[in-house]
This record gives C-alpha cells, structure tokens and sequence, in this order.
C-alpha cells in the first residue's frame, strides 16, 4: 500500500484528484493527516466537500514552531511506519510543508520508498521554510513528480535524474474537476473585488508589512475582500491593527466558495503559493506579496508581480491592465493525477 501523508489545506485538495485515480487504478491507499491545519474550515470541510477518502489517523500536532511541529510529526509518523513496514511500498507526500519533511525524513530513515508531487521548485530563497522542506525532500524521494520542464531542468541540476517524471500540476486538475461545481449560497457580493489571502509569518507577522500593504489597499479605489486565516485573525485582533475601510475581512472560504470568487474577482492579491498558479489558470492578474516565487513561469507576460509588502509597487500592480492575448497554457493539460497513478502502479506493483 502506499501511505499518503497530508496536513494543510492545498495538500487535501491536492490529494482529493490523485487519491480518486488511486481507488479507479486499484492502488490500495492510507491516508495520514498530520493536523497541521486543524481549524474546521481549514481541514475538515474538505474531506466533506472533495470527497477525500477517510483518513486512517490523524496525528492531531496542531501549531507549534517549525521545530517542535516537524519533531511531532516525525515521532507519531515514524511510530505508524514502523508498525505496517512490511505492507508498505511507498510514502508520497506533497508540496513543501513540515508534514511533507517529517514524512519523508521518517520514511527514509526506514528505508521505505518516498514519492514527492510537486518536485523541483525553487525560489532559491533559504529564508523561507518551505524552500528548506523542499529541497530536503526532494533529495530523499525516490519518485519525483515534476509541474513543469523547468522543474525537471532544476532537479538536473542538483544531481537529481532518476525516476524524474514532469507529469503537469495536480492543482490543475483539481481546479478543472471542480470550478463549474454550482454551491448553494454562493459569496456573491465579492464580485469585482481584489482577492486578498495573507499568511506568511514574513508579513503577518511584521506590523511595518502589514501596514504597507494596507497603505496600499487603503489608496485604491477597489473593493477587496479577505478570507482570514485564524492564525492571522488572533495577531490582527491582538495588535489591534487598523484595517483600511475598503477591505472587508471574513471567514477562510472553503475550496469550491475560493473558486466561486476567484472566478468573479477583478485581481489577486496573495503571499501564497498555490493562489498564484489558480489565479492565473483563472486567468486573473496576480500580485504576490513577496519578493520570489516558486512558481516562476507565472511572471512572464506580467500575469504575476512581485512587489512584496512595498506599497509604491503594491499600487502600480493594481493599476496594471493586463491583455487576455498575453495568456499561455501553464502546468499540463489536468491529466497529472491520472499520469501520477499510471507510473505508480507501473513502477510499485
């Protein structure tokens, strides 16, 4: 069996089309939720909404620093690894969270096969964790699934060739299996606003970040709207930040709602990863509060700006008109998790 080990929210969506192809292509699957999103509207409703096959464990590890949260994971991982060794043929993670590390540093110490989704990105930026995660597993999997050829390429280039397989990206499959869904009680209201989704540490939690961006928000003569994060909701309430009259902040949407107004927003405002890529398959201009983005081939044509929190860039972004003509497909055609389950079953089975 393989065991698939998931914990936040990009990873259940991502899970919810690769785990459907594993149940049609007969490849026996358990599931393990970390708990690194715990929050119902960022778990739970997505085993409701995607149809996510039932997790045989969840862990419960909840927050905690990057140390301690990895060092939590790693001990009950490795604890389940050891008790089903003998059934398992593989680990597969996703992404670069400490759910995906402390996986794949449990399964290797086991010497159990690791199969990484998502490989070969870089933004070649050590001061995010999430590059630290990445490039770690990458360089313990066995089976390495790449978006795009420039994934394939950066992993030649560290050495890595082997059982290297540039398949497309499964969020796309995700988003083309689900975006027309019709949901009952849909946000209507924010049509035409800018799609604002603020996370990282970097910005949330530095009070001169958070008031640059919203200097930025504050000037515009947009609407936006703000699906928060409780995370980020606790340090706004505690800092008893300002917000700007023309934000409306409301509960993290779940993942059909996201599509419903990422599909009627004017813009995309984000410090994300997996937002950048769906705005652009949505075909909406993105700013991306960051200086570097894994997701590189996204910047061409200016579909995606860097501006980090600076609110001078923040604002020429937002003025930016983008031509439709200036759109090229990116990340596959949406057949990756079908793909993703043919290479398994051919090369495990």
């Amino acid at each position: 069996m393989i065991v698939t080990v998931i914990g936040a929210r990009p990873q259940f969506i991502k899970a919810a089309v690769v785990s459907k192809q594993f149940i049609a292509n007969g490849i026996e699957e358990r599931i393990l939720h970390t708990g690194q999103h715990y929050d119902e509207q960022m778990s739970a409703v997505f085993w409701k909404e995607l149809g996510i096959p039932p997790y045989e464990l969840n862990l419960n590890v909840g927050s905690g620093s990057h140390a301690v949260q990895t060092a939590q994971m790693l001990i009950r991982i490795e604890e389940y690894l050891q008790v089903h060794k003998e059934k398992i043929k593989a680990v597969l993670v996703y992404g670069d969270t400490n759910s995906t590390l402390a996986a794949a540093l449990a399964a290797s110490k086991l010497g159990i096969k690791i199969i990484h989704i998502e490989s070969g990105l870089r933004s070649f930026n050590r001061e995010m964790p999430e590059e630290i995660n990445r490039i770690m597993t990458d360089h313990l999997a066995d089976v390495l699934f790449c978006p795009s050829s420039s994934s394939v390429e950066q992993l030649s280039r560290e050495g890595i060739i082997k059982n290297v397989f540039d398949v497309g990206d499964v969020m796309y499959d995700a988003l083309l299996q689900f975006s027309d869904i019709t949901i009952s009680n849909p946000p209507k209201e924010y049509n035409g606003h800018v799609l604002v989704t603020i996370h990282r540490p970097s910005n949330t939690d530095s009070p001169v970040n958070l008031r640059n961006i919203f200097s930025a928000i504050g000037g515009s003569s947009h609407q936006f709207v703000w699906p928060v994060h409780p995370r980020t909701a606790k340090i706004l309430e505690e800092q008893q930040v300002q917000l700007p009259a023309n934000l409306s902040l409301v509960k993290p949407f779940s993942y059909f709602e996201m599509l419903h107004v990422l599909k009627n927003c004017y813009k995309v405002m984000t410090d994300s990863g997996g937002l950048q890529k769906e705005a652009y398959w949505m075909k909406k201009p993105c700013i991306t509060l960051r200086n570097d983005t894994e997701w590189t081939e996204t910047l061409h044509n200016n579909w995606n700006v860097l501006t980090g929190p600076d609110t001078l860039k923040i604002k020429k972004a937002l003025a930016e008109i983008i031509e439709l003509s200036r759109w090229v497909p990116l990340y596959g055609d949406g057949s990756a998790s079908q793909q993703i389950s043919h290479i398994l079953k051919k090369i495990l089975y």
